[in-house]
Parts: structure tokens; sequence; C-alpha cells
């Protein structure tokens, strides 16, 4: 699982990124070589987990750092779980889920925690959905308490429901349909997974969206919101027995309606070919071109196999230093930028991903050869000592210098146990990462960087009468 977890894509209603720990200074590298690993793994937080008599989890994770604690709750639901025709519904309740309840009307619970001087916030992805709340330690309860007044209490009417409708669907307008970047990653997702659900996104598809309702948001809240499939992480200053206490006094009294069946979703077939596309915009600045791989996530793949991808995208495009920065932007200067990445956090397959933007007058087939070549050397000839060494520091460090925010630790543990992962697999993520070997590494290069296995997508320009000429008509 990846310790710098992505932002989701649709977070509402403010948004919310994890910080980026790239930049690490040389003093923090030298400390981990020495030795700063290890005592950074023995003083960690001792990290607590309770399971509630109706089935809700209760990670507490403690730091006395400061009076503040972020309370988060997590229901294992997300897009790639929504009935099929219904693409954007886990989001849109997300947006509803803070029209109020009976007991706290619409704008209450906001308005609290605005007034004690916290900060809240939602997110969905394809895999859960979640809600946290940052505020000092003593209104931990409250926070509790109004979690699960909401968790059932939640009342919806046309009234509310349709207008934030029309807000979801002016959130797509700014964030995939006036984003050219964005609509050209919507498509490649929907063309690498043939089958899986993840080919959706987690917004939704917009002519799904317009016909969304208010007994669609209800039947999901109802099926997916419920004590037994929601997890509350706590981090700050706290003591796990006194949360423990709370958590009973609150969410304790939620009765769970229904037992969950594991989540089983269709699973993708052997990749047998390349596919690629093109999407041409006016409003592109810049020509592009990035590529997906289907690979195992975590929670899919066999012991090591992650954790090797981990170091791979780390080797091939992190940095000034990765594989692909070198050879293209320094040494061959056919590139401005290039980069690899990796997302481990999934609950079924996930992708590995590269990226390039060519420099002036280099065409996008001639960039993309040559970022292949860079692939085709580390599955040949595998990678070095120096870059293995400096790869898994530099994991490491990420992980630990990263550690330190309090929201941070919280997400992780919630992103994990809502993907298939288990706490130990957290606290293991450091050691794991240092048993890679380079020869796993190549392996991993060998087998899932395969063409076959990837959708490229080239990003250019069009020309303003060309597009206006492929608008579709809407008579149609």
């Amino acid at each position: 699982m990846s310790f710098l977890t992505p932002s989701v894509a649709n977070n509402t209603p403010m948004s919310f990124s994890v910080g980026t720990a790239a930049r690490l200074c040389a003093a923090l590298l030298a400390w981990l070589l020495a030795g700063g690993l290890a005592l950074a793994q023995t003083q960690g937080p001792k990290v607590s987990h309770f399971t509630l008599d109706n089935g809700l989890d209760l990670v507490v994770i403690p730091d006395h750092r400061a009076p503040i604690i972020t309370h988060m709750i997590w229901y294992k639901v997300g897009a790639a779980d929504e009935v099929p025709g219904k693409s954007g519904i886990a989001h849109f309740l997300e947006h509803l889920m803070f029209k109020g309840t009976k007991k706290n009307p619409a704008g209450k619970f906001s308005q609290v925690v605005a007034t004690i001087g916290g900060q809240e916030n939602a997110f969905t992805s394809q895999d859960y959905t979640g809600y946290y709340q940052r505020v000092p330690k003593q209104y931990l309860k409250e926070m509790m308490d109004f979690e699960a007044d909401r968790m059932t209490g939640l009342v919806l009417t046309d009234q509310v429901v349709l207008p934030e409708r029309d807000v979801i669907l002016e959130e797509r307008n700014q964030r995939i349909d006036n984003n050219p970047r964005a609509k050209l990653g919507e498509q490649i997702d929907a063309a690498l997974y043939l089958n899986e659900p993840y080919h959706k996104p987690v917004i939704g598809w917009r002519h799904e969206m317009e016909q969304l309702t208010r007994n669609d948001a209800l039947a999901f809240y109802r099926k997916y919101y419920a004590p037994n499939n929601a997890i509350v992480v706590v981090a700050g200053d706290v003591d796990p027995d006194a949360v423990l206490v709370d958590a009973r006094d609150t969410y304790g009294k939620v009765p769970k309606t229904h037992e969950f069946a594991p989540r089983i979703r269709p699973t993708e077939p052997p990749p047998v070919a390349a596919r690629a596309l093109t999407l041409a915009d006016p409003r592109v600045e810049q020509p592009l071109l990035t590529r997906s791989y289907l690979v195992p996530s975590f929670a899919t793949a066999r012991a090591g196999v992650s954790e090797a991808l981990e170091v791979l995208a780390h080797i091939l495009g992190h940095g000034a230093n990765s594989r692909l920065y070198t050879a293209l932007v320094v040494g061959k200067k056919s590139a401005v930028a290039a980069s690899a990445w990796y997302d481990s956090n999934a609950l079924d397959m996930t992708s590995f991903g590269v990226y390039g933007v060519p420099a002036p007058g280099v065409a996008l087939p001639d960039l993309e050869k040559q970022i292949d070549e860079v692939i085709t050397a580390i599955a040949a000839d595998g990678v070095t000592a120096q870059e293995l060494e400096r790869a898994k520091t530099r994991l490491i460090a990420d992980a630990i210098y990263a550690a330190d925010s309090q929201i941070a630790l919280a997400r992780w543990y919630g992103t994990v146990l809502t993907t298939g992962g288990k706490i130990e697999d957290v606290a293991g993520w450091p050691a794991r990462i240092r048993r890679v070997t380079a020869q796993q590494v190549q392996q991993a290069a060998q087998r899932w960087l395969q063409k076959k296995r990837s959708v490229t997508g080239y990003l250019v320009k069009a020309p303003a009468a060309a597009a206006a000429a492929a608008k579709p008509d809407k008579r149609t």
C-alpha cells in the first residue's frame, strides 16, 4: 500500500489532499541511513483496535503533541459498488449527507465544527466513502454523536436532493468536462478496466447523474450506511479506553439492520491487446501522453509484488534521478516532464502509470518510443544497487516524514482497512519495502509492464473549428 495516498478525485464539500512528503532534506536521509528507521518504528504510535457489539470497527492512534483530534468515519462502499446505470450515486450521497437529520437539521453539524474552530471534509473513491472532522479533543464525543445520528437518520426531500444534483453536475463540469487532462484520464480508465467496475468515474457519467433521484440516494444509503459496514478512526490526544467508552455511548447505540456479504466484484480477463486513444481538444496548451498498465494492488498481489511495484515506480519516474527524467528530460531533451506512479490502494486490480510531456518539436509517437526504451531496459537489465537503495530509502523516509501528520495517519489506516488490508500491514510497510530486491523489481517490470496490459492516451490540441463541428447533435 502506498503511504503517499493520492487525493480522491471528488472531495466535497471542501478540497482535501494528503500533502506530499517528497521534499525531504538530506539530513533526514542521513538520519535514516544511520539507523533512524529502526528508532522510528520502535517509537511509533501504539494503535488500538476495537469492534463494538453492533459490528463497527474502531481504530485509535494516540498522538499527544497537541490537544486536538482527527475523527474519521469510513464506509466500505464506493463508486465501484454502485448498481449499473446509477453511476455517481456514492458521491451524490456524500453530498446529501450534509443535508441534516430530524435531530440535527441541515447546517447544524457544520456550524458547530466551524464555531469551535474545527475543520471538516468528505471524500469518495471507488472503494470507500469517508467523512472527517479535526477539532479540539474535548469535542470528540460530540463529533461521534453527530456522525452516529446521520448514519441512519438522514432526512431527504426532493427540495434538497434536486438542487444538490445540479451541484454535482456543475462539479463534473469543473473537474472533468472543462479539464482535458481529466477527460483523458477518464477515457483511459474506461478502456483499461474491461470488466471491473473501476471503468466508470467516481463522479459518474453525466447522462446517468442527470437521472439520479431521491429514491436512488435513499436506497443506496439504507443498503450501505450501517455500523457493521463502517470503520471509525480517531487520531490525536486521546486515551484509547476513553475513546472506546465514547464510541459505545454514541455509535454503539446504532443498531445494525442487516449483514454484509464480502465485496466480490467482476474480475478482469487476462489482457491480450494494447489499447490506444487520442483526445483532441482546442483548450489543450501542451500535448502529452499518459499510459496506464493493469497491475495488482496490495490487496490482490502475491507477497512482495506490490512493494516491488512501488520501488519500480520510484526508480522509473520519481524525481530528477529517475530513469525517465534522466533519459528524456536531461539526456535526450525530448521531454520537459516525465514521471511514473503506482496506486496500490485498491480492493481489486489497480494501475501503474507513466507520463510524458514532449519538448517543442518532438512528436508524441517519438516520445512514446523513447519511454518504451527506458522501460525495456529495466526489464532486460534490471536496476543498479544504488538505484535500489536510493528508492527504498526515499520511500521509507517519505512514509516516516508524512506520518508526522495526524490526518495522514488516520487516512492511511482508513484507506488500508477499506481496501482489504489489516492494521499490521501499515506498521509493516517500511520493513517490506526494505526487503525488496533488485531481482523482484526487474521481474515486476518484465511481468506487469507489458504493452498488452496497457492503455496509452495522447492529448493533443484540436482546432477550434474542428472541435465545434464535432459537437454532438443534441436532438438525437
